[in-house]
């Protein structure tokens, strides 16, 4: 049944449009590989500590992921009428997470790097496949149950503190791991921001129905100065401070 348009006032329209998300507002949550221990190792070989909190800050920028479905064409079921029905659905392939890389220990790239030589037992070390430095050096891939590890990213808006405000949407991954550091060009040219850019795959993601948003850093880069916000929420309170550092 065809619904006929009506009139609006402008008090309803502002109620309804003038209330949009951004895209500033967002937080990301990477795991560890789901190992027995040893991912620290790989990761001290990297010249890295173990800083999650920090790694996640970094994440400056990500992408909601997006699904499609599948279909079988049926063409034999009414004559002249040509049916689709959903066999399969299917998620996207890889989803990419840009890091700002901090200038102690070059943490994006270093944990990253380590993830992917946990993954193919590639060790300076001495090992069953011996070390990376010798002529004969051979992969051997590790177990899937071994290297895939949890990923989530969490979109919110910054009326955490209202009594009505949006309930945060989060993306659960299953089966995370990375799949490909991107190549991060340096110059001599004027300095700018370094950049590490990792791509996940995965096998499927859900929307969690929890959505608790707990730090989340939004960064608003200009010329002269760089804007750094903290949201912080412990259950229902948050605390927001905001912090400007010149460059």
């Amino acid at each position: 049944m065809a619904i006929p348009p009506r009139s609006r006032t402008l008090a309803e329209i502002k109620a309804k449009l003038l209330n949009p998300a951004t895209t500033s507002h967002f937080q990301v949550n990477i795991g560890k590989p789901t190992d027995d221990g040893s991912f620290q190792k790989f990761l001290s070989e990297t010249g890295a500590f173990n800083d999650q909190d920090r790694l996640n800050l970094l994440c400056c920028e990500s992408s909601l992921p997006g699904s499609s479905f599948a279909t079988t064409e049926i063409t034999n079921d009414f004559s002249g009428v040509t049916e689709r029905h959903v066999n399969r659905r299917i998620y996207d392939q890889r989803t990419d997470f840009t890091f700002y890389t901090d200038a102690e220990q070059y943490l994006p790239i270093r944990f990253f790097e380590a993830w992917m030589n946990y993954i193919t037992n590639e060790s300076v070390s001495p090992g069953r496949t011996g070390s990376v430095k010798d002529p004969n050096f051979f992969y051997r891939m590790k177990f899937p149950n071994s290297y895939k590890g949890s990923l989530e990213i969490t979109k919110f808006e910054k009326n955490l503190e209202e009594r009505k405000s949006a309930k945060a949407l989060t993306y659960s991954f299953v089966n995370a791991f990375p799949l490909a550091i991107n190549a991060t060009p340096v110059s001599y040219e004027s300095s700018s921001l370094l950049k590490c850019t990792v791509s996940f795959t995965y096998s499927r993601y859900y929307i969690d129905s929890g959505g608790k948003v707990w730090v989340v850093l939004v960064i608003h880069y200009s010329k002269h100065s760089l804007m750094v916000n903290y949201y912080l929420q412990v259950e229902y309170l948050l605390l927001f401070q905001e912090q400007q550092v010149m460059l």
